[in-house]
């Protein structure tokens, strides 16, 4: 015995004398739910099919009145027993497209290229006041042969006779519910809707080849190690007249012999001997530039800071640059001669021993190592 087949109006969720726009209403929402690409469930695919074939006869005002007349037997005499038949749905996929909006994606449609990600490396000075480097980079091009057509020169691309260029196939099928179509990529153009007979010798027919161009790129002074440097549409090539992408580089920065960065700060480590540290002295420093004369007071320590204003890094965003910072390491002999010796012995002598704290200063050190 059939099973009696359910009420379109509960089917759709609507009231009988609902309009025509709440019909559609009602089909847009439960379809959006139950749609096999969107709901996974193992009952969706029915529901689907139960929702499309309400919204056949209530969608359509005459099919509506003789439904509403004489139920679902005047539907099937009204249309002469077609039931679905002669309603291409062009598969799920289209009368989903129809009230949602999508669109079918060409297999040429234009394609954005991939983004290239390179490192490189710069010296130090380079990175503290930028530098226009030249850079090669290997990406994919169009073939310098073809010019991307995929064909040998001189040689001619054929329409695809099997889709007629279209790229995909329909195809008719018929069931209980009536007649789909399910649309497939062609198999033999592979959804491009033509044929190379003759491929390119450079590519093989691929259209594209790896190649390395030669840049011309700016690199902002400040720049710091691990900074990335991204250069919008230099990457590889699109596919069907699509944009580049991007070329993202990613920096390394060589250390210095003499300096350590601290953001936009540089730091130097200024070693003395005892006797600069214990009587001053003018200094000379060296920076990125010209040295600097530093003015060490008398009786300096060591781990003391001394800062060269505007000697440092330019800030990468905004004017001006960081500082120089001029560490103090002050340096104790290991290897003093029998004269050099009794000198420092009778420098220490001289010193005394009522201050503690004072005698682990550069003087007290050295009477420690002197024992």
């Amino acid at each position: 015995m059939a099973t009696a087949k359910k009420d379109y109006y509960e089917v759709l969720g609507v009231r009988r004398d609902a309009s025509q726009e709440d019909i559609k209403k009602a089909f847009r929402k439960l379809a959006m739910k139950y749609h096999p690409d969107r709901n996974k469930s193992e009952d969706a695919h029915e529901h689907f099919k139960s929702i499309n074939e309400a919204y056949e006869v209530l969608g359509d005002g005459e099919r509506r009145s003789m439904y509403d007349r004489f139920g679902h037997a005047g539907v099937e005499a009204g249309a002469q027993g077609r039931g679905f038949a002669g309603f291409d749905f062009g598969g799920f996929g289209d009368i989903f497209e129809t009230f949602f909006g999508g669109t079918r994606t060409s297999r040429r449609a234009p394609r954005r290229g991939s983004d290239i990600r390179q490192q490189i490396t710069l010296k130090f000075e380079e990175a503290v006041f930028g530098v226009d480097k030249t850079v090669d980079v290997t990406g994919v091009e169009l073939c310098s042969r073809c010019k991307g057509q995929r064909a040998e020169p001189g040689t001619d691309v054929e329409t695809c006779a099997t889709c007629n260029g279209a790229g995909e196939v329909r195809r008719a099928q018929s069931t209980v519910f009536g007649q789909f179509v399910n649309v497939a990529t062609c198999e033999r153009c592979g959804g491009e809707g033509r044929v190379v007979s003759t491929p390119c010798k450079t590519c093989r027919g691929a259209g594209f080849e790896k190649r390395k161009r030669v840049m011309e790129v700016k690199f902002p002074a400040g720049i710091d190690d691990g900074a990335q440097l991204r250069l919008s549409n230099e990457g590889n090539v699109g596919q069907f007249g699509g944009p580049r992408g991007n070329l993202y580089l990613h920096v390394g920065v060589k250390q210095h012999k003499l300096f350590q960065r601290d953001a936009d700060d540089l730091i130097y480590d200024l070693e003395l001997n005892i006797a600069q540290a214990a009587l001053g002295g003018d200094i000379d420093v060296p920076t990125l530039e010209e040295a600097e004369s530093l003015h060490v007071p008398a009786g300096t320590q060591s781990s003391e800071v001394f800062v060269l204003k505007q000697k440092g890094v330019p800030h990468l965003r905004g004017g001006g640059r960081g500082d120089l910072l001029v560490r103090v390491q002050v340096m104790t002999p290991k290897n003093l001669s029998a004269e050099q010796k009794e000198l420092v012995r009778q420098l220490a002598e001289t010193l005394g021993t009522g201050n503690e704290e004072d005698d682990k200063g550069i003087l007290g050190r050295i009477r420690d190592a002197l024992g």
